[in-house]
């Protein structure tokens, strides 16, 4: 199974170090992750982050970044 059809709404996304980034709101179009904007994380704004980032899925989706590095560069 292909690591976008293992993301589903309301999981975690964990930076390589383990930390919090967001709340998966949904997947926008073929290769973004929209995050929640009411995760403390986001601060009220949706946010973006490439499929590409991804790691591993199992319960929580897992980055190729860490959580700071995720921050910094999310759309």
């Amino acid at each position: 199974m292909a690591i976008k059809e293992k993301i589903t709404e309301h999981m975690e996304v964990l930076g390589s170090d383990g930390k919090h980034v967001g709340t998966v709101d949904h997947l926008e179009g073929v290769n973004q992750i929209k995050l929640t904007k009411n995760d403390p994380a986001s601060k009220g704004t949706h946010h973006f982050i490439p499929v590409d980032w991804v790691d591993h899925v199992d319960e929580k989706v897992h980055l190729t970044k860490t959580s700071s590095e995720a921050m910094q560069q999310w759309v």
